[in-house]
């Protein structure tokens, strides 16, 4: 990132001034404005202002806008301002955030709400793009799963995943099964595979048929059956769910309509957002990572950044949360803000001890 880039307090606090005040206007920043911010502290005269900027220009931190006088900061700068921001990053928010944010996770039932509740409230906080990806594992987690006879040979399988998606279909057998068989294999399902993965599932009750066909014939005879016939079988194209809020912020202002174009086509596409979540956010971690620049996972996506974390209830991941937006974007409010909803993804959800 920047962590190689060495340069003098002096420097550090011109830059910092610079990133803020482009942060809060979206304007160049001439050395004028910062000699009014500095005034005579720290010898900050405008010539040693000027001497300064030129200084951290030289080493790719500035970019002087066509003509202005003033300067802007590059996504180097910004790397540099984000791993040096003070104090640790806790999740410390003003109370009208807070309760902001406890007001949105209100009665939160499932995962799905959980995530859906969290792309709209990180969209509002930090004028960007809120994104939140269910895990994969707990998209397809079975929740329940119900058997329903149609007729001979026909029956209707009904999924619920943990979360919250239902999955059904018609299955044509070959084999005749009396309403009975059904509920006695939907039952075991489950009782015995409740939380375990669609996968999961299949490959146990594959082991369970050929390791137990003789205590279990008829029941796993039945079950054989209906997993043969696509009853376990997750939407291949389905993917995991994923809730986006907050794309008219990102393209609020934007004229060229060329780059809007682009920046739309790479925005709709919902397997790349995947794509670019899991290549930087890492399930394992527990920090909120920020990730300045994502022209190279997203072309379109020029200019923006990454801040997000993975949501945890105890051991089990949720999925990620984020928030997409303009390099721009108030950082610390923001990392904070995803920090503290990862947290409460725990709260709501660990079971009570």
């Amino acid at each position: 990132m920047g962590s190689d880039l060495r340069i003098s307090p002096r420097e550090r606090a011109v830059l910092t001034a610079i990133v803020e005040a482009y942060i809060a206007t979206g304007e160049a920043v001439a050395s004028q404005a910062l000699a009014r911010h500095f005034g005579n502290k720290e010898g900050m005269s405008p010539a040693t202002i000027r001497n300064v900027m030129a200084a951290l220009g030289e080493a790719g931190l500035l970019d002087q806008p066509h003509t202005s006088a003033g300067r802007i900061p590059t996504a180097r700068a910004f790397r540099f301002y984000v791993e040096h921001l003070n104090g640790p990053r806790v999740a410390i928010l003003a109370p009208k955030r807070l309760e902001q944010i406890e007001e949105t996770f209100a009665g939160t039932g499932s995962s799905q709400q959980f995530l859906e509740r969290t792309s709209h409230v990180l969209a509002l906080i930090s004028s960007g793009l809120g994104v939140a990806v269910a895990a994969a594992q707990e998209f397809h987690a079975l929740e329940h799963i119900h058997f329903s006879r149609l007729g001979a040979g026909r029956v209707l399988a009904v999924v619920i995943t943990k979360a919250g998606t239902v999955l059904d279909r018609v299955l044509a057998l070959d084999r005749d099964l009396s309403l009975a068989e059904l509920e006695t294999s939907a039952r075991f399902l489950n009782e015995h595979f409740h939380g375990w993965s669609i996968e999961r599932i299949r490959a146990e009750v594959a082991r369970r048929l050929e390791a137990e066909r003789s205590e279990y014939d008829r029941l796993m005879r039945s079950l054989d059956e209906l997993y043969r016939k696509g009853a376990l079988d997750a939407d291949s194209d389905a993917g995991p769910a994923v809730f986006m809020e907050g794309v008219a912020n990102l393209l609020a202002g934007e004229t060229d309509r060329e780059r809007l174009r682009t920046m739309l086509q790479a925005l709709e596409a919902r397997e790349r957002l995947i794509e670019l979540l899991n290549a930087y956010v890492d399930a394992r971690q527990r920090t909120v990572r920020v990730v300045v620049g994502l022209e190279d996972a997203i072309p379109g996506l020029r200019d923006f950044v990454l801040i997000g974390t993975t949501a945890r209830a105890g051991a089990e991941n949720l999925g990620t949360v984020a928030v997409i937006g303009r390099t721009r974007i108030q950082y610390q409010e923001t990392i904070n803000a995803v920090s503290y909803i990862a947290q409460l993804s725990g709260r709501i959800f660990s079971p009570p001890q």
